[in-house]
């Protein structure tokens, strides 16, 4: 007996062990993919109470103790150290939307998070994540025609629409009480780099320099014709600080006398000696301001130095009597832009600074923002260039924080301008076009056969997790809102949302809610993607550097 009790607990052969559960089942695999599932949710969490127009803001505080206060959902990720390399992808994922449509970075986040709750349910039916992945790209192009459909053209000629486009998306920021007046400045300054409205589609918004300075209030923000720097004219030596008919020079070298190229010590024993160096170096200096006057530059940008003083009181006051009015500790990534604004090429030794190099404006001021609160200057009156016309926003906030999520709120605005450059083509908001997806979807997957038909179902009715999220943020019922809006959807009004601020579902078009359709389909797209992406993933292998 005791051999029969030992005989059972032997390992049986293959062929002899009870029939595993149909399915798929991979032991490591499922275990990798259920944490890393975990971990992209976690992010999704994160940001989800901050979607929509009434969502929460975020306080972020970095390691030197600055506070930064948004409700930007790339602005949130990007501030936020994660170490999980899955959570890592959903951060990506936020800024790859950034960049594409520059709205909808929370929407994106919170959706995928959705489509891996979807997933999860699947793999734990037993479905192959092969399955998985394919029905959803499957659902993610139907998505696209679903969306397609239930948009509406714009014409770039409708100044009102595009404006309506850039109030929705200023809504959810902090800055929202002020949209109406901020929206109108991202709407003209995307249509003065439109040249050809019936071609062209694209902006690059590295064309328009977004210019803050602290000090005043938010309705002090404007449009300028022309550039603005926030840079400082150098007075020191009373040099002048107003010059018309401006030939504007810009400078990557200094103004100062030449050091050795090794770190030498030079030892002066006596007065006479120590003067013939100090005459040299007026002799050098008078030299260079010299061949800069002879060109007819009457403005001098010069690039800021890390190695040296750039400019020294000797060279600011030669160029004080040459009647040159001087700017300095202009930043390296600034250069481009200046110099396409203002047609002047920069200049990097003094031996090829000529005339030919030189820009032009009609006048070139320095205005004064009050007691305490610094100066501006203004070139206006500049040649404009077709190839690369440019334009100027200067933003203005009572605080450091304002000023800053004011700054990113207009980048985003300006985005979805640019969005409907791109796609002309606006869809509601609302969660209207989450809604229709799900119907329509839901109904597609009715007419499609085997786990096909199950993949797609569990993808549509992730698109129910933005209405829920907006009608929750807001206060509301989300469980009596998203039934209400679904049984719409499913009658036909494909144009009803949520509005939040009557608190029902109503047709959000005669709302004015409206977003472009690339914002839409970029989101759906890339959200699907990086859901396809971590599904793949069945192991993780740590290497040492």
């Amino acid at each position: 007996s005791s051999w029969r009790h030992q005989d059972r607990h032997r390992p049986q052969p293959p062929h002899a062990m009870a029939p595993q559960q149909e399915g798929f089942k991979d032991g490591k695999g499922d275990d990798i993919r259920k944490m890393n599932i975990v971990a992209a949710k976690a992010v999704a969490t994160a940001v989800r109470t901050s979607l929509g127009p009434r969502g929460m803001d975020k306080m972020i505080q970095d390691g030197k103790g600055g506070v930064i206060i948004t409700n930007d959902g790339a602005t949130i990720l990007k501030q936020m150290s994660v170490s999980h390399p899955t959570a890592k992808m959903l951060v990506e994922l936020s800024k790859s939307q950034d960049i594409e449509a520059g709205d909808g970075t929370t929407s994106v986040v919170v959706l995928a998070g959705a489509l891996l709750t979807a997933a999860e349910k699947l793999l734990e039916k037993g479905l192959h994540p092969q399955k998985i992945t394919q029905g959803f790209l499957s659902a993610a192009e139907k998505s696209e025609e679903i969306l397609t459909e239930m948009s509406k053209p714009v014409d770039l000629e409708d100044r009102d629409s595009l404006v309506q486009s850039a109030v929705t998306s200023l809504s959810s920021k902090v800055v929202a009480q002020n949209s109406e007046m901020l929206a109108p400045l991202a709407v003209d300054a995307v249509l003065r780099l439109v040249t050809d409205k019936a071609k062209q589609d694209n902006v690059d918004l590295s064309d328009i320099k977004v210019a803050s300075k602290l000090g005043g209030t938010m309705d002090d923000c404007e449009l300028i014709d022309g550039l603005v720097m926030t840079q400082k004219v150098v007075k020191t030596a009373g040099g002048p600080s107003r010059v018309q008919n401006a030939k504007i020079g810009l400078i990557q070298f200094c103004l100062s006398p030449p050091k050795t190229d090794m770190e030498n010590n030079i030892t002066v024993k006596d007065y006479t000696a120590m003067d013939r160096i100090l005459r040299e170096e007026r002799l050098i200096i008078a030299k260079m301001i010299k061949q800069i006057a002879a060109t007819g530059c009457n403005v001098l940008l010069i690039q800021k130095s890390i190695l040296r003083d750039a400019v020294t009181d000797l060279s600011l006051d030669f160029c004080a009597k040459a009647k040159i009015l001087v700017v300095r500790d202009v930043e390296r990534d600034e250069i481009d832009f200046v110099s396409r604004m203002l047609g002047c090429e920069p200049v990097t030794v003094l031996e090829s600074f000529t005339k030919e190099k030189l820009g032009s404006a009609d006048l070139v001021t320095e205005q004064n923002l009050g007691s305490g609160l610094g100066s501006i200057i203004r070139f206006t009156g500049l040649k404009q260039n077709l190839q690369y016309p440019g334009v100027s926003i200067l933003v203005r906030g009572s605080n450091r924080m304002v000023l800053e999520e004011t700054e990113r709120s207009i980048h985003d605005a300006l985005c979805v301008v640019r969005s409907l450059v791109k796609k002309r083509a606006m869809i509601p908001g609302g969660g209207a076009p989450e809604m229709e997806l799900a119907v329509k979807l839901a109904a597609w997957a009715r007419t499609l056969k085997g786990d096909e038909s199950i993949v797609v179902r569990e993808y549509a009715q992730a698109f129910e997790v933005i209405p829920f999220t907006l009608a929750e943020n807001a206060g509301l019922n989300p469980i009596n809102i998203v039934t209400k809006l679904r049984a719409d959807h499913t009658n036909g009004e494909k144009h009803f949302g949520i509005n939040v601020r009557k608190g029902t579902v109503t047709n959000i078009l005669d709302e004015n809610v409206v977003q472009p359709l690339l914002v839409s389909v970029s989101a759906v797209k890339m959200a699907t993607e990086t859901v396809r992406m971590i599904l793949k993933i069945d192991d993780m292998v740590y290497t040492r550097n």
